[in-house]
């Protein structure tokens, strides 16, 4: 009988009970984040109390940053076995994720359990632009400064960097020390707006029950520390649908990245995950990763979004068919290279005497 050994010990279940309503008493409390303003010339501090200590690093998570795509000509990222070091890329997974014996049996009867759902965390599982847009805007009103109305304006501070928006966009800093005083304070709002995040994206509730009872694993990715990313699951009542997450710790280096450790967690080949996106670069790493992409209208609008194997405007539109749909013709996407075969015909026989009579 096949084993599954990459399986174990590569993939193991990321946190089978830290999601259990049953076990949330006995997971650490996401860190107590103490601003300290500034007074009488104290610079901006921030304090983590977390098991019992307090430090000072800096805030978890990677918010208001350009992300690579990543996966481009066949990019991974490094895991660690029992036995060393392992590199990890979209091939290796594809070829080592294959169906155990038992699994291909239960696939063949519930083709549905063979899939894996992958959500992005900004503007899929929460409305995150909202947060950072009041991150920003009480950040205006603390510098006493104004936010243009412009679109272009708005979708820098959406989707840009916060050091290119505050330099090049706003022009509200040009020293270093008032830059990184200014991304500080904006990252501290941020999080303090997300504490107060308990309502996901509308209708999602409602789409993972019914891709729950179809028995289909998911996993959500974010660039948000673990524990928060947990309590904003647990405060939205989502933790239950969510088989693995992937976050900062994982140090994944590019949104392609993310998107393998998230298959890797769920036991399943990139080729049979689906991606949730919002964002253009989203799709674009899913796609290098041999996956399929379903787009939500509305951060971007749909003609930024035509990359997608499926784009849709809310949850509702979704049944579990759609999916079936997405893997109908197997081998005959885009993303699958081609080879062109020339048949070549055979010599024609020379006739001679012999072969006559």
């Amino acid at each position: 009988m096949e084993s599954c050994s990459f399986r174990a010990a590569t993939a193991p279940s990321p946190f089978p009970s830290a999601l259990s309503s049953s076990s949330s008493s006995l997971r650490a409390p996401c860190p107590i984040l103490r601003f300290l303003r500034p007074r009488k010339g104290r610079q901006i501090g921030v304090r983590r109390r977390a098991s019992g200590f307090d430090t000072f690093p800096p805030l978890p998570g990677k918010v208001f940053v350009d992300e690579a795509i990543g996966a481009e000509y066949g990019e991974g990222f490094e895991t660690f076995r029992m036995d060393g070091p392992l590199k990890v890329d979209v091939d290796y997974l594809n070829e080592k994720l294959q169906e155990c014996f038992l699994q291909r049996i239960r696939h063949a009867m519930k083709p549905d359990e063979a899939f894996g759902l992958i959500f992005s965390w900004d503007n899929v599982i929460a409305d995150t632009d909202s947060l950072k847009l009041n991150a920003w805007r009480q950040l205006a009103l603390e510098e006493g400064k104004d936010i243009p109305s412009a679109a272009h304006v708005r979708k820098s501070i959406l989707h840009g960097a916060a050091d290119h928006v505050l330099r090049k966009v706003l022009y509200w800093a040009k020293e270093e020390a008032k830059m990184e005083k200014l991304k500080a304070r904006l990252i501290e709002l941020y999080y303090e707006n997300l504490f107060k995040l308990d309502t996901p994206v509308e209708g999602l509730r409602e789409w993972l029950d019914a891709v729950q009872t179809a028995g289909i694993p998911c996993a959500v990715a974010s660039s948000l520390d673990r524990r928060c990313m947990i309590e904003a699951l647990d405060r939205m009542a989502l933790s239950k649908y969510f088989k693995a997450i992937v976050t900062d710790e994982d140090d994944m280096e590019s949104i392609a990245n993310r998107f393998l450790s998230a298959a890797m967690k769920l036991d399943r080949k990139p080729s049979k995950c689906v991606v949730f996106e919002d964002d253009p670069r989203g799709v674009t790493a899913a796609h290098n990763c041999t996956m399929m992409a379903v787009a939500l209208i509305g951060a971007h609008p749909a003609y930024e979004l035509v990359q997608a194997d499926l784009a849709i405007a809310k949850y509702s539109e979704l049944s579990v068919i759609n999916l079936r749909r997405l893997f109908a013709n197997k081998g005959i996407s885009f993303m699958d290279l081609q080879k062109q075969i020339i048949e070549k015909s055979p010599p024609k026989r020379r006739l001679t005497v012999d072969t006559i009579f």
